[in-house]
């Protein structure tokens, strides 16, 4: 439940804030800046107001990080009276208003963010220093101070505004991140090597049409679709998780037309373009706290495909039945990626992940755990790119040598890796869906520690 803050609990909050700012600078006689919201009517913090002040706070970091200033001390506070955050800051605070001023004014959430500067003596630094004019008018855009004095607007126009910025600016960040993270995991798992088969820094594997760059090209034309998947996934939240899916489709279609402009007609990530889509859509429908647990995110993904299998292969015959997918199906019930999807990407779940997660635990670069998560990958699901270049007698004798490869070494080791691929190549295999899951590995690896 929101705490409504009474007029006393704001006073008293401001005179521990100008406390604590003497207190701080006596101890660091140096400049300080000290971050609060500003937040019009009786509630100062909720879940959303938190998330707008971290981001403020990432803000402002990412600029100090880059310029290699390391405040000297930091500490930051979370009262129902409001967020605040304090930095002591060895350099000039002249320089560190530019840097808060440009933050304030050039960022959606900058109306909201109220980043005072002090000197070593604690006078405030005024943007009138910098040739700044007054802050504007969170409504109308003119002066603050004056709508202020005069109450130009009522408490409920300013909560509604303040609402509709923080939202906003959440959703686009966190779209954003998950884009972000699903491109790297696509660039990682290229440049994973060496791979049997599959383009690497080293070469094409078993793909004649095809380079490490060309994979680049690719990743780098699919960040818009994988922002709009978890734009669609925040926008259907509130909607069964089927309809979610449903939506995905014209964007799925954009993409791969996006990526065949990008590649000259090349199919490097059609099979990612499902599933990191479909990811993608999940963070979206849940909380940014949810997307470190892998297990919530591979239910929501299950859930979004419910029923998926059954409804793509309806009504298929041998007479009318054209994909090497739709063929495996008939005659061998191998469902692919919409079986491993409708079912929570169990081969992601409880073998490639945890191989992941446990190489790199060993000591291993996260490369060379990758490869290993790759073949694992390959004994967990049914690769139906490696079928279609071969037979199924042959993707399970493959199958079985490199389970008896594991088994004595759960890490081969570069020189066994380079045997495989050497194999793969003059076979013409490529374990591409493996591959695909391999990304799906690299992005719940990224969720879990980076985002």
């Amino acid at each position: 439940m929101e705490h409504h803050i009474t007029l006393t609990e704001m006073l008293n909050a401001r005179e521990c804030r100008a406390f604590r700012q003497q207190e701080l600078l006596a101890k660091y006689p140096m400049p300080m800046v000290c971050f609060t919201m500003n937040i019009a009517g009786p509630v100062k913090n909720n879940p959303l107001i938190r998330k707008g002040f971290d981001l403020g706070m990432k803000y402002l970091n990412e600029q100090l990080n880059a310029l290699k200033i390391l405040p000297v001390y930091f500490t930051k506070i979370d009262e129902p009276t409001g967020n605040e955050a304090y930095y002591l800051i060895d350099a000039d605070p002249l320089f560190i208003k530019e840097i808060t001023c440009m933050i304030e004014d050039g960022s959606e959430l900058g109306r909201l963010f109220d980043m005072d500067v002090l000197d070593s003596s604690g006078e405030k630094v005024e943007r009138s220093k910098l040739g700044l004019p007054p802050r504007p008018c969170l409504i109308c855009g003119g002066p603050a101070k004056d709508c202020a004095r005069s109450r130009t607007h009522t408490v409920e126009q300013l909560q509604a505004k303040t609402t509709q910025l923080l939202n906003d600016a959440v959703k686009k960040e966190d779209a954003s991140l998950a884009a972000r993270l699903a491109c790297r995991a696509l660039l990682y798992e290229v440049c994973t090597t060496p791979k049997p088969g599959l383009v690497d820094r080293n070469g094409n594997g078993s793909h004649k049409d095809m380079d490490i760059f060309t994979f680049m090209d690719s990743a780098s034309a699919l960040w818009p679709y994988f922002e709009t998947c978890a734009r669609i996934g925040r926008q259907t939240a509130g909607q069964p998780a089927g309809n979610t899916f449903r939506q995905l489709r014209f964007a799925g279609r954009s993409a791969e037309a996006a990526m065949f402009s990008a590649t000259r007609g090349i199919n490097t990530h059609k099979g990612a373009i499902f599933s990191m889509g479909i990811l993608c859509a999940a963070l979206g429908r849940l909380s940014r706290e949810e997307w470190t647990c892998p297990d919530k995110v591979l239910e929501e993904c299950a859930a979004m495909t419910k029923g998926l299998v059954d409804a793509d292969f309806a009504g298929l015959t041998e007479e009318n039945a054209v994909t090497m997918g739709q063929k495996l199906y008939l005659r061998h019930h191998i469902t692919g990626v919409r079986g491993q999807m409708e079912d929570g990407l169990p081969a992601v779940r409880d073998v490639g992940l945890p191989v992941l997660r446990e190489g790199i635990a060993h000591g291993l670069s996260i490369n060379d755990a990758g490869c290993s998560a790759l073949l694992a990958l390959m004994t967990a699901a049914a690769d139906t790119n490696l079928i279609a270049r071969s037979s199924l007698s042959v993707w399970q004798k493959t199958v079985d040598e490199i389970k008896n490869l594991l088994a004595g070494h759960p890490w081969p080791d570069r020189q066994t890796l380079c045997r495989l691929d050497q194999e793969f190549t003059e076979k013409n295999l490529s374990p591409g869906g493996s591959a695909d899951l391999l990304a799906v590995c690299y992005l719940l690896y990224f969720l879990e520690n980076d985002s």
